[in-house]
C-alpha cells in the first residue's frame, strides 16, 4: 500500500490529549508518525492529502447500528450501510442482531463476517443475541459467541423482559468480559404507544409511551447488575429519569455504561408534528403533522429530557454517542403514524446534527470527538486496543471534517438505502470531508483537494 501523508490538519486526538496543527504519516495501513507543528524533520510519503483548514481525528466508532443483512436487504445491506457509515466519518460500526435469521449462533456471525470482508467499506463488528431467536426464553451460547468475536449481547428491539434470564446473562459477563446491551423498555407500559406521552401526542390524538416505560427497565437492569456484578450497557437513553438512575449507579461504582443517539440529543417530540423547534403547536392539524420519519424507538422526548441528556453526555454520566442507524424502505414509512416502522437513517447526518451542540456552547469539540472515538473504544475493550486513537502503530482510521461547513441535508443523495430522516431539507453546520480506513481513502468530498 502506498504511504499517505495527511498534511496541515488540526489534529484532535482526545485519547492522547492532543490538539495541534500538524501532519500524519500513514504506512502499511497504520499510523507511522504524527508531527506536531512545523518544526522538526518533514514527513514524506508517496501520496499527499492536503487537509489545510480541516480537523483530523480518529475514525468514529458506532456501538449501535442496524445493517439489516441478512433478511431485510431491501432496507439496507452491509455494502450500502458501511458506505453510508464512511460518509458519516465512521470507520468501525457494531451491528445489532435483529436480522433474519437472528444472529444467535456462530453460523449467522460467519455470514456477516464474510459479507463485511467482501463488500464492507469500513470495519464491521457484530453484536450477538442474548436469547435464541430474540424470543427471550433461552440464553444463547454466550461463551461460544464471545470466542467467535462478538463485542456484546443484545436482543435490541425486544427488551429482555424475563428478569431471571437477564440475571443469568449478566452473570455470564463476569467470565467473558463482554456487556449485555439492553433496549430498556417495559412493553406493558408502552402498551401501543407510538410517540412520547405528552402535549404533542394529545394534540395529534396519538397514544403515547411514558418516560417510565424506559425508566422502569433501566432501574431493573441496574438492580440486576448490582446483584451479579455483571457488565451492563444501556442503549439509546432518552429520559432525564434514566439519567438520574445511571448517575447513581456510577456513583456506586457499578459496571454500567450508557449511550445516547444524535436525534435524542437534538430533536424533540415537536418534530413528529412536522414543526421545527419553537414553532407554535396551536395551528391546524393536517396530514403533514404526522411525520413518520420522526417515529423512533424510544420516541423523541420533550425539551427537559433533551437538555438532561446533553448535560449527562457532557458530564460523562452518559459515556458515548451511538447512532442507532435504522434504515427503512419507503413503504415502511408511507403509512399511518401508528403503523410506521420506528427508526431513523442516521449515519450521514450524525456529525452535522451533533455539531449543533458545539456551536451553541453545550459541548466542547474535543468532548464530542472523545465520545465518538476514545470512549467507545474503551467499552470495546482490550481486544480492540488501537481503535479510537492516532497513536503511532494503531490502525490508520481517520476522519477529516470541517466544523464550520454548512450544508443542506438531501436524503435522496444518501448512500444508505434508508432515506428516512426528519432532517431532509434541514441546514446543518459541520461536515465530514474525508474518511480513511486502514490507510485507504474510502470517502472524499469533492471540495477536498485531490490526492497527489
Amino acid at each position: 500500500m502506498p504511504s499517505l501523508l495527511v498534511r496541515g490538519a488540526r489534529i484532535l486526538d482526545p485519547s492522547r490529549g492532543l490538539d495541534a496543527e500538524g501532519d500524519i504519516l500513514i504506512e502499511d495501513g497504520s499510523i507511522a508518525a504524527v508531527r506536531e507543528g512545523k518544526t522538526g524533520e518533514a514527513l514524506r510519503a508517496q501520496r499527499v492529502l492536503d487537509a489545510s483548514g480541516l480537523v483530523a481525528a480518529p475514525g468514529f466508532i458506532d456501538l449501535h447500528c442496524h445493517l439489516r443483512e441478512p433478511g431485510d436487504e431491501h432496507k439496507e445491506t452491509i455494502a450500502t450501510g458501511t458506505l453510508a457509515a464512511a460518509r458519516g466519518g465512521f470507520t468501525t460500526v457494531c451491528c445489532m442482531p435483529n436480522t433474519r435469521p437472528a444472529m444467535d449462533c456462530a453460523a449467522a456471525l460467519d455470514y456477516v463476517y464474510r459479507r463485511a470482508r467482501e463488500e464492507g467499506t469500513v470495519r464491521v463488528l457484530p453484536i450477538a443475541c442474548v436469547s435464541l431467536g430474540r424470543e427471550g426464553k433461552e440464553l444463547v451460547e454466550m461463551a461460544e459467541l464471545a470466542e467467535a468475536g462478538v463485542v456484546g449481547f443484545s436482543d435490541d428491539g425486544s427488551p429482555v423482559h424475563d428478569a431471571a434470564l437477564m440475571r443469568a446473562a449478566l452473570s455470564f459477563t463476569l467470565t467473558i468480559g463482554l456487556p449485555v446491551m439492553d433496549h430498556c423498555e417495559d412493553p406493558a407500559l408502552v402498551a401501543g404507544g407510538c410517540m412520547n406521552e405528552g402535549l404533542v401526542a394529545t394534540r395529534l390524538g396519538l397514544r403515547g409511551a411514558p418516560n417510565e416505560s424506559e425508566e422502569a427497565m433501566v432501574a431493573r437492569d441496574i438492580a440486576l447488575s448490582r446483584l451479579t456484578g455483571g457488565r451492563l450497557h444501556i442503549c439509546h437513553v432518552s429520559t432525564r429519569g434514566s439519567v438520574e438512575l445511571i448517575r447513581r449507579a456510577k456513583a456506586e461504582g457499578l459496571p454500567v455504561t450508557a449511550e445516547v443517539t444524535p436525534h435524542h440529543l437534538t430533536l424533540t417530540d415537536e418534530w413528529v408534528m412536522g414543526h421545527r423547534e419553537g414553532a407554535p403547536l396551536s395551528g391546524p392539524v393536517g396530514i403533514d403533522s404526522y411525520d413518520t420519519c420522526a417515529r423512533v424507538s424510544p420516541p423523541l422526548r420533550g425539551r427537559e429530557d433533551v437538555d438532561a441528556l446533553v448535560d449527562a453526555l457532557r458530564e460523562g454520566v452518559i459515556d458515548i454517542v451511538a447512532t442507532d442507524h435504522a434504515p427503512h424502505d419507503l413503504a415502511s414509512k408511507i403509512t399511518t403514524f401508528e403503523e410506521a416502522a420506528p427508526g431513523l437513517s442516521v449515519f450521514e447526518t450524525a456529525f452535522g446534527s451533533l455539531m449543533a451542540l458545539v456551536h451553541n456552547g453545550r459541548l466542547g469539540l474535543a468532548e464530542l470527538v472523545e465520545r465518538l472515538t476514545a470512549q467507545p473504544a474503551r467499552i470495546l475493550g482490550e481486544r480492540y486496543r488501537g481503535l479510537g486513537t492516532l497513536e503511532p502503530g494503531s490502525p490508520a482510521d481517520l476522519v477529516l471534517f470541517d466544523p464550520d461547513r454548512e450544508w443542506v441535508v438531501d436524503a435522496s443523495s444518501f448512500a444508505s438505502k434508508g432515506k428516512n430522516t426528519p432532517l431532509d431539507g434541514a441546514t446543518l453546520k459541520g461536515r465530514v470531508m474525508a474518511t480513511i480506513f486502514g490507510g485507504n481513502v474510502v470517502y472524499q468530498d469533492g471540495a477536498v483537494g485531490a490526492l497527489k
